[in-house]
C-alpha cells in the first residue's frame, strides 16, 4: 500500500428496480473538501495515464465497467517512494480510492465496453497544478500490458 492512499468499500444499496451506489458524503471520515465532480469515459483496452496533481487529492470510484488502476509513488521522503500499486475497481469490486497529492496515477479500461469512472477532486481543475508522462515513460516501471498466471 503507499502512505496515504485509502481504499474504502462502497455501499450499493439493491432492489428489484436497479441499485443505489453510495460514493462520497460529507460527514465520510474520507471527505477532505470538495472541489469539483467529473466522470471519465475510458474505453476497453484505452490507457489514460500517467498523471499527478501538485495540490488536488483526487478521489475515484468506478462506477460502470472495470478499469486498472495503477499508483506509483515518487514523492521525496515518502516511506513508500518507488512503490507500484495496482487496483481493479468496478460495480463488483466497488470502492472509492483516495490518491494523494504527488502521486502518479492512471487507469485502463479493462472492460468489454466502456468504463465509467468518478472523481471527487477536493480543487477545482486548474492545468497549472498537473503533471503529465506518457503511458509507457521509462520514468515509472510500469508494463500496461495484461498479466498472466
Amino acid at each position: 500500500m503507499i502512505d496515504g492512499v485509502d481504499v474504502s468499500p462502497r455501499r450499493q444499496i439493491v432492489d428489484e428496480r436497479g441499485k443505489i451506489m453510495h460514493m462520497l458524503r460529507s460527514d465520510d471520515p474520507e471527505f477532505d473538501r470538495f472541489g469539483e465532480v467529473y466522470f471519465s469515459v475510458v474505453n476497453p483496452g484505452a490507457i489514460k495515464a500517467w498523471h499527478l496533481h501538485t495540490r488536488m487529492r483526487l478521489r475515484y470510484a468506478c462506477v460502470h465497467g472495470l478499469i486498472k488502476l495503477v499508483l506509483y509513488d515518487a514523492r521525496e521522503g515518502s516511506p513508500t517512494r518507488g512503490e507500484l500499486m495496482e487496483l481493479f475497481l468496478g460495480p463488483e469490486a466497488y470502492s472509492l480510492v483516495g490518491i494523494p497529492v504527488g502521486v502518479w496515477n492512471g487507469f485502463k479500461g479493462v472492460a468489454t465496453h466502456p468504463s465509467i469512472v468518478c472523481n471527487c477532486a477536493t480543487l477545482a481543475h486548474d492545468p497549472d497544478e498537473i503533471q503529465r508522462l506518457p503511458h509507457d515513460s521509462a520514468t515509472i516501471p510500469y508494463d500496461w500490458m495484461i498479466k498472466h498466471g
